[in-house]
């Protein structure tokens, strides 16, 4: 008994520190560093780089939706969960490593560094359906709530001790260890710090997280395709998963807009320098893990919709401070109000697609949920970089995004959490 209680929660907290493991990228690479960087040292100027970065966020994303349900369906049907995530995690580490050896003075530097940030991207984001797919199988019903919360809070935690470390080590006048500043190395030698960073905190989760049932042997392409087919009926069956996951396809497109030009918005719009960008992102990423872990109990106590909703409504109201702040303060509250509903917004969907989902389909699902999430999500960052051009400003850009919190809010309201997890039950 005391055995298996100690391996239950061993299994938690190795599942867990993936978060920690793959935050670093999201948060040094997609929001703060390299996407501030690569607009003002890689693109010719902030307002094309802008666009640029945004088109290769819709490319990530496209690619994204395709695949998930696909390998979600293979992982389920051969039990190999852990082993899709293996091979998608080195994939992502050494495309991000690549990318700290990408100068400004190459030849096609801008295509190359998306080229490979695209990579890195897609291979981070699809290994998100294999990790997120053993939420329902490490926890029960009435903890996995606060687990997912727990996960999202150790995963922004990772990422900002991982930015102090950018901070204090890389991006400075005199880097220290002697990492040289030629070409801004320093900075990209970040993505070295990221790389390292996610191949060491992983290891946990592939020595300790077990897949759940039988393997199958070799699974056939055709027999993947056919899967997909059945799955695409059953989550129509499921009608509370498949309203869910709708509403989750609007407002989540919110979210990754905000992740993608968070960092790029501060410094082109309030002229922060990229080491105040970083302060600005860990403050934001501390915020974040407070108010995972947070309402992490408050979504076991309410519910997961609730929890969603809520977050929903305050990120509406932070984004909208964020377009009209007149100055730096008024940025950084509207960027820790952000901070504080974006954790919660993650988690609780995550949960609430983990109390929705037939035991016997995790993974096939959950390939659905980051299907819900990148199948459209190429519509925020190209419409915030479009309004961008066509504004003149990053203002006007950034209020597209209340367009996907407030109609993703009302979609949500129709779904009823007690029909989902009585409809996974049966």
């Amino acid at each position: 008994m005391t055995e298996n209680r100690t391996s239950s929660k061993r299994t938690v907290f190795s599942w867990c520190l993936f978060d920690w493991a793959n935050s670093a990228f999201t948060t040094l690479v997609v929001t703060f560093i390299y996407s501030t960087y690569f607009t003002q040292a890689i693109a010719a100027d902030e307002v094309s780089g802008t666009a640029a970065w945004g088109r290769a966020i819709a490319v990530s994303a496209i690619l994204i939706a395709v695949l998930s349900p696909i390998f979600g369906v293979a992982a389920d049907r051969g039990q190999k969960r852990r082993k899709y995530l293996f091979m998608v995690t080195i994939v992502a580490v050494v495309a991000t490593t690549a990318l700290a050896f990408v100068t400004p003075s190459a030849d096609n530097a801008v295509l190359k560094a998306l080229i490979l940030f695209v990579i890195a991207n897609v291979a981070f984001e699809v290994g998100m359906v294999f990790y997120n797919a053993f939420l329902p199988s490490i926890t029960t019903q009435a903890k996995i709530g606060r687990v997912s919360g727990f996960g999202w809070g150790l995963g922004y935690v990772g990422g900002t001790l991982a930015m102090f470390l950018a901070l204090a080590v890389f991006v400075r006048e005199e880097p220290l260890f002697g990492i040289s500043t030629v070409e801004s190395f320093n900075v990209r030698a970040t993505n070295l710090l990221v790389a390292g960073w996610y191949a060491l905190f992983a290891i946990p989760m592939f020595l300790f997280v077990k897949d759940t049932g039988t393997p199958t042997g070799s699974v056939k392409v055709s027999e993947v395709f056919n899967e997909l087919k059945n799955t695409l009926r059953e989550v129509r069956k499921y009608k509370e998963i498949a309203k869910f996951l709708v509403a989750r396809l609007v407002y989540n497109d919110g979210l990754v807009t905000v992740f993608a030009f968070g960092g790029i918005y501060a410094a082109g719009t309030f002229g922060m320098e990229l080491a105040e960008v970083i302060q600005f992102g860990i403050v934001l990423n501390i915020a974040a893990g407070l108010g995972a872990v947070a309402f992490g109990f408050f979504d076991d106590r309410v519910g997961g919709k609730a929890t969603v909703m809520v977050s929903l409504v305050a990120l509406s109201a932070s984004t909208l401070l964020a377009v009209f702040a007149p100055t730096k303060l008024w940025l950084w509250v509207a960027g820790i109000g952000i901070g504080i509903f974006a954790g919660p917004n993650q988690s609780a969907s995550r949960s609430l697609m983990g109390r929705f989902v037939p035991e016997s389909r995790q993974t096939e699902f959950f390939g659905f949920f980051a299907f819900s999430g990148k199948v459209t999500s190429f519509l925020g960052p190209i419409l915030l970089g479009s309004a961008t051009v066509w504004f003149g400003n990053q203002r006007a850009g950034v209020a597209t995004v209340l367009i996907f919190f407030l109609v993703g809010g009302v979609l949500l309201a129709s779904v009823s959490e007690q029909k989902g997890m009585a409809a996974a039950a049966e």
